[in-house]
Formats: structure tokens, sequence, C-alpha cells
């Protein structure tokens, strides 16, 4: 079965608020195996909203409308669907004494009179109750199409929408969609595409869609299947597939790990210490494994060494380094790397130096140059990569490598320990 989506409200189209309920709605269609292939935004104008209705419904078997169903002039969204099925409206009781009930909850001494334009509902509609809000959700059924209206604070129209619509509209489509995310490394989208292209020309049921994401590549795997167990058994020979291809560069097939959660519980399974010595990041590669639970297991400070002297005084990279290679340089990336282990008694240490921009660059160290260096125990190196984005691009990219770097060289301890 096919959905489309329409978003009604003007404040959306001037982008005074984010569009947040396409998002959910679209996902949550999705895992329930519907096709979506419209969506769009309509003002609060009766005519417009009326000729997106129509078309909606001459396309697609589900209309789904968020938003415009609220007490004011402006919202019109039940009023339009009502005309688009030939329905009158009439005054819902149950709908009414909610509304009522609602204005008793939050102490409020008089339903104005406009709220009850919210306890009108066309004819024939199923009443959603809002058990967050006064507007009703309503579905209308009429001639093998249907339209569902839903309120459109995100609070009140996703437990709606969980609560209520998605077990109505998994009985009519009792198909789901289940998918596995496949996180990758170290490798780039391009090469990676290429290295599955045979995979996706020949897929049916499942399938693989890549994401480029900053310095790491995704790889949703996803069936359609009557249960969740079908769909984990055609969904399993591709994953196995994936790990014969990328093998140890994929950190993760679960969706809510993060290479910096991949980093921190390889450090604690090695029983490990890290600390980090930023220049151009500033801060940001800190911040990204301190966003982990439990991080604190494994990190214990870390250092900002922005200017020369910082990186002496701190971590105490020789002068005549500076000197003679420069702060962006691989020597000084090794210096710094060591010098923060030392300084913070740790078993790792990951540093960051770099020309982020816009400024800055010249012929032989270009805007976009960054040294990330890398000591465990003992073992110092460190790797050159050249960035193309602007400033916050470069800085976001060069704390992925970073990341990536430590967990590649954690790996090969391990192997080498073994």
């Amino acid at each position: 079965m096919t959905v489309e989506l329409i978003s009604v409200g003007t404040e959306i189209l001037l982008g005074n608020i984010v569009n947040t309920n396409a998002a959910f709605l679209s996902e949550q269609c999705a895992a329930l195996g519907l096709s979506c292939y419209h969506q769009s935004v309509v003002g609060d104008n009766e005519e417009r909203l009326l000729e997106a209705v129509r078309q909606a419904l001459s396309r697609s078997d589900i209309l789904i409308l968020s938003g415009g169903l609220g007490p004011t002039k402006d919202d019109l969204t039940k009023e339009v669907t009502a005309k688009a099925f030939g329905k009158e409206l009439y005054e819902d009781e149950h709908t009414k004494k909610r509304i009522e009930e609602y204005f008793r909850r939050v102490h409020s001494d008089q339903v104005t009179p406009n709220n009850w334009k919210q306890a009108l509902v066309p004819e024939g509609a199923k009443v959603i109750d809002n058990h967050n809000g006064t507007a009703p959700g309503l579905i209308l059924e009429e001639n093998g199409k249907i339209a569902i209206l839903l309120p459109g604070p995100p609070n009140e129209i996703v437990p709606m929408f969980e609560r209520d619509v998605a077990p109505y509209l998994n009985r009519l489509q009792p198909e789901g969609i289940y998918s596995k995310m496949v996180k990758i490394s170290s490798i780039g989208e391009s090469k990676a595409e290429t290295m599955i292209a045979d995979l996706m020309e020949a897929q049916t049921n499942p399938t693989i869609a890549p994401y480029a994401k900053t310095g790491e590549v995704h790889l949703r795997v996803t069936a359609k299947a009557a249960s969740e167990d079908e769909a984990e058994e055609l969904i399993a020979p591709v994953i196995e597939e994936l790990f014969a291809r990328f093998g140890d560069k994929i950190y993760t097939t679960e969706e809510e790990v993060t290479l910096e959660a991949a980093v921190v519980k390889l450090l604690e399974e090695q029983k490990m210490t890290v600390t980090t010595a930023e220049s151009c990041t500033g801060g940001l590669l800190a911040g990204r494994i301190m966003n982990v639970a439990g991080a604190s297991n494994v990190y214990r400070e870390g250092y900002i060494t922005y200017s020369n002297d910082a990186k002496e005084r701190l971590l105490g990279v020789k002068r005549e380094t500076l000197m003679e290679y420069g702060a962006v340089s691989r020597q000084t990336a090794c210096e710094m790397a060591e010098g923060a282990a030392r300084a913070a008694g740790a078993d790792a240490a990951l540093s960051v130096t770099g020309i982020a921009g816009p400024g800055g660059g010249t012929k032989d160290k270009p805007v976009g140059l960054v040294y990330v260096g890398c000591y465990v125990k003992g073992h110092v190196c460190a790797e050159e990569f050249h960035f193309t984005g602007n400033r916050d691009k470069n800085r976001e990219f060069a704390v992925a490598r970073a990341l990536t770097f430590l967990r590649e060289e954690l790996q090969d301890k391990a192997v080498r320990r073994l």
C-alpha cells in the first residue's frame, strides 16, 4: 500500500519551525511496510490544501495529514478533508466531554468558544482520543481511500501514532520492514559502494542502501517480511557477506552504537586509559569521547594546546621540533601524543594538529592539512590527511579519522598480543 504525507502550516513553509513530524511519520510508515512516494507542505489556505488533498487521494491509498486541527480559524485540515470526502461535520459529544475534562485538568476556569470547533468531526469518521491535548485524531475511510488526520504538536502526534495509528495501519499491511545497520570506518562512500556494486545490482529482498557520514559509511540492510524472525533470516547472509568484504573496518551492526562508543568499548576490554591533545579541533575529539556513557572509566583528562608555548609547556614538545618542522607536522603530532600520554599517565593518546581554515594555509601546508598522532603503550605513529571542506567540516573529519586511527591501533595491539 502507498502512503502520502501532507504537513499543514504556514509556519513550516516560512521556516519558523522544523518539520520533525514528516521525518517521524516517514520512518514509522516505512517500518510498517508502507511505500511513501510523495510528501508535501501546504500553508493555511483552504483552496491550496483542498487541491493537495484531492491530488494525494488520486494517487495514494493512504493520506496522513499532520497539523491544522486546532481551535483557530486558520486550522482548516479537518474541514478541507471532510469536503474532499463529501462529508458534513457534526459535534461529537464524546470529544466535547474530553475537551471539558482536559481544561479541568489544567485548572482553566473557562473553555473559550473556539475550542468547541475541535469537537466537530466528519460523518463516519473514527475518532482517536488525544491524551496529551484537545484536538482528537481522525480516520476517514471511503471507496478504498483512507485519510488519517493527526495534531501538529510532536508531544501529541508521536504518542497518538504509536498507540492508535500504528496498530491500525499494521492490520492493513501485515508485512513489515526490518533493517540492520552496518557501520564502517576508514573507507569512503564511493569505494564502499564499488565494493558492493554486485550485491546492489542483484538485490531484491533484502536491499542494501549506503549512507555517507562524516568519516564513515553506513550500510542499511532492509528486508520486508511478515515477522522480525523471518526478516532476520533474510538479513543474516547479507551481513555475513559484508563482513567477508569489509572485515574489521565494520565497527558495529547496532543502530545506536557510535564510532566513539566502539572505541571506548575497546579500551575497556583492554583495560586501557586514553587522553587527547588537540590543537585545531579545540576539544571536539574529547567531546566525542565524553559523549559516551561510562567514558570516565577510560578518560581522565585532556589537553587543548593551540599555541606553540602550550605544546611545549604542557606536552613537552621540543622547541627544536616546532622550529624545524612546524606545529603542523608529523613530528609534532607524534610528540604531542607521547607527551599527553606521559602527562596524563594514560596507556593511549590521540593528538590532532592542522590547518582548519579558512586562512593560515600555504603552498606547502594548505588549508585542510591535518596530522593525527596516536600513542599506544610505547608505540607512537602519525598519519597525514588532506581534507577539502570548510573549517567546521575539516575539524569534524579530523575527529572522525582520529577515532578510527585509535581503533585500528587498538585492534593491531590485540592481534599482536594474540
